[in-house]
């Protein structure tokens, strides 16, 4: 084991190890990923519907840069919340 790891007891619920199993997934890499992820100041972690993860991973298939295509539109869906947010706010204020 290299010096650069440190071994830790992780505790997970039976069905994920049988899933993680059946996908053939190393837990300690996926483990590291995920912490290198949740640690990184230029990733985030959305949790989605079933149908929108089933789309997204569709889509992403398609680019040859992965996600990274993906960053323009999301800037534009985080734009129009924005304003969605903005024009309810405004709404609130004129019945103050």
């Amino acid at each position: 084991m290299s010096k650069d790891l440190k071994s830790v007891c992780l505790m997970i619920r039976k069905e994920q190890h049988d899933r993680l199993q059946e996908m053939n997934v190393n837990i300690s890499g996926f483990v590291r990923d995920i912490i290198d992820d949740r640690l990184s100041d230029h990733v985030i972690t959305l949790s989605v519907s079933q149908e929108t993860r089933a789309l997204y991973d569709r889509i992403i298939s398609m680019s040859t840069s992965g996600d990274t295509d993906f960053e323009p539109y999301l800037r534009d869906a985080l734009k129009n919340m924005l304003k969605t947010y903005i024009e309810q706010m405004q709404d609130l204020h004129k019945t103050i």
